[in-house]
């Protein structure tokens, strides 16, 4: 499956919902893109639902670095739904649970990041 990511709104938050595989044949820069033209229409804060998503390799590792530099450098927060086990540990490896809040469920998130 390639990967696709949708965005939708709650109160200031942007949760973007991504699917597929984080792969640099399948996710290209529709993420970031998808990030810069919220952060340009005046949202900086965001929740990305890694829920859906099968695989990440390095360069979709590479992308939810440079996304969340974009938004940090427009004064915004960036945040995670965690996803599968194997996500999950994809985040530790990598050291990225370190950079990102990440959350369990997308309840959770929207009651702490409200």
């Amino acid at each position: 499956m390639s990967f696709h990511a949708s965005a939708r709104q709650a109160g200031g938050l942007v949760i973007v919902d991504a699917a597929g595989r984080m792969t640099l044949e399948d996710g290209r820069t529709q993420l970031r893109d998808l990030i810069h033209v919220h952060t340009g229409n005046g949202r900086p804060k965001f929740l990305l639902n890694l829920s859906a998503v099968e695989f990440i390799d390095s360069y979709g590792i590479g992308e939810l670095a440079r996304c969340y530099g974009v938004v940090r450098q427009r004064g915004g927060d960036l945040r995670l739904i965690g996803g599968s086990k194997k996500i999950r540990e994809t985040l530790e490896i990598t050291r990225l649970h370190l950079l990102f809040r990440v959350y369990e469920s997308e309840g959770e998130a929207l009651k702490e990041f409200s």
